[in-house]
């Protein structure tokens, strides 16, 4: 890995002159506020490197910003409008964002105008149907509980700048919080330049989901942990169900468009996995090494296998669908159907009885309530958010680094994917574990 140069600087509206009135402790005992400074940053890269004359250096030596709250802020709390969007496909946990936001923007700081846009950025285009949403902790009381989001989610209408800041501009909205994957993210980008160039003061703040965790540079997103575990309960049922019956297949498909780290993660959690397909390893189906000729070893040796597959793993095997959906991304076949098919054809034609059961549970999965992990991290995720928008800062995220909560330049976040990298731990982990060939290529 070489070391790559990062622009980590954070863009503020102006400087922050409010006393924060935020205040820990009560009146018997001493005050503290554990308040953040601009300065206080952590290393970027934790790892070292053998510079010219043999001693270990860092191999990055850029700094990231930390997150939290400011002893002054630049937003006087009684005059703020604040809204929040979430954006693109659901995912455990964003209702506990909205509740986090909500209640940190009331609770710690005062502000008591707080919109929940509908349907993402759609929900501010100029033709929208749909009314804001006023939030209070009352509305918000319980949503983390459920699945989904309150203010519902969808694709499109990032691209559409110009409406989206007249519709800010027409709400006097100062804050924006935006929760969405990449494509959200490179939104709430351009929304922050396009208010810049308005000169406008508004902060525009993400907080990243993608259930793919292929965002670049931060830990991990949100919601990821819950699919995992999620994922695990399916795999074990396919296990069952395979174990039990005549030369049985379990075959389930979780999510992961370009990054397998979800099929990865629940390989190492349920080690009942025998084939691990991911988007980053390609492989041939037919051939003395593709994967159907190691499905039937396996089959013949050991009576039975689990596959797990990603969504986005041997879309290479079929032709390209030729279509994109609202946010811009190539539509997939169906990796699971054509697996499932395949495998069926080829062990009619092998003369081998088989028995296989399909499971698909990627919405069941999606749809799911946050667990106790992801509740924790989005309740953080958004109070942070709520610290860097008070503070004046925009056009950045909220991420986790070094088990640190940092403020990341969106710019700077959305230039790379994050993939499973097939020479590192945890694919080495992933090997061992399901004993799968290496490479299934001829």
């Amino acid at each position: 890995m070489s070391a790559k140069s990062y622009d980590f600087t954070i863009s503020n509206l102006g400087e922050a002159k409010v006393p924060n009135p935020i205040i820990m402790g009560d009146k018997h005992g001493e005050v503290q506020v554990d308040y953040v400074r601009d300065s206080d940053h952590i290393l970027f890269g934790i790892e070292a490197m053998m510079n010219e004359v043999g001693r270990q250096v860092p191999r990055f030596e850029e700094t990231v910003e930390l997150a939290g709250p400011r002893e002054k802020i630049y937003f006087n709390p009684k005059h703020v409008h604040a809204a929040i969007a979430t954006c693109g496909g659901i995912c455990p946990g964003l209702n506990n964002v909205i509740r986090s936001v909500v209640r940190c923007f009331w609770y710690r700081y005062g502000v008591r105008r707080i919109s929940g846009i509908q349907y993402g950025y759609q929900g501010l285009l100029a033709s929208s149907p749909w009314p804001v949403i006023p939030l209070d902790p009352d509305v918000v009381d319980d949503i983390q509980e459920k699945g989904g989001t309150i203010l519902g989610s969808a694709r499109g209408g990032g691209k559409k700048v110009d409406e989206i800041v007249d519709s800010l501009e027409r709400l006097n909205v100062n804050i924006l919080v935006t929760v969405g994957g990449d494509g959200t993210l490179r939104g709430a980008r351009d929304i922050a330049e396009e208010v810049d160039r308005r000169g406008l003061k508004i902060a525009v703040i993400g907080i990243p989901k993608t259930i793919d965790n292929d965002l670049s540079l931060i830990q991990s997103s949100f919601g990821v942990d819950t699919a995992v575990q999620m994922a695990v309960r399916v795999v074990r049922g396919a296990h069952v169900e395979a174990k039990n019956s005549i030369h049985g297949i379990g075959l389930v498909k979780v999510m992961g468009r370009e990054s397998g780290f979800i099929a990865a993660n629940t390989s190492l959690a349920q080690s009942d996995v025998n084939f691990c397909l991911i988007p980053e390893n390609p492989f041939d189906l037919e051939g003395p090494n593709g994967f159907l000729a190691h499905l039937k070893k396996r089959i013949l040796d050991r009576d039975h296998a689990v596959v797990l597959v990603s969504e986005g793993a041997g879309q290479d095997l079929m032709p390209a669908t030729g279509e994109v959906d609202a946010s811009g991304n190539v539509k997939f076949h169906d990796i699971g159907i054509y697996l499932r098919d395949e495998i069926i054809k080829y062990f009619k034609k092998e003369g081998i009885e088989v028995n296989l059961k399909y499971i698909d549970p990627s919405y069941i999965i999606r749809s799911a309530p946050a667990d106790s992990y992801d509740s924790i991290y989005c309740a953080r995720l958004g109070a942070h958010a709520v610290h860097a928008a008070m503070a004046g800062k925009t056009s950045l995220l909220i991420g986790m680094l070094h088990n640190r909560f940092v403020h990341l330049p969106i710019d700077v976040a959305v230039r790379e994917r994050n993939y499973v990298d097939l020479r590192g731990a945890l694919w080495r982990d992933v090997l061992e574990n399901t004993r799968q060939p290496i490479l299934m290529k001829n």
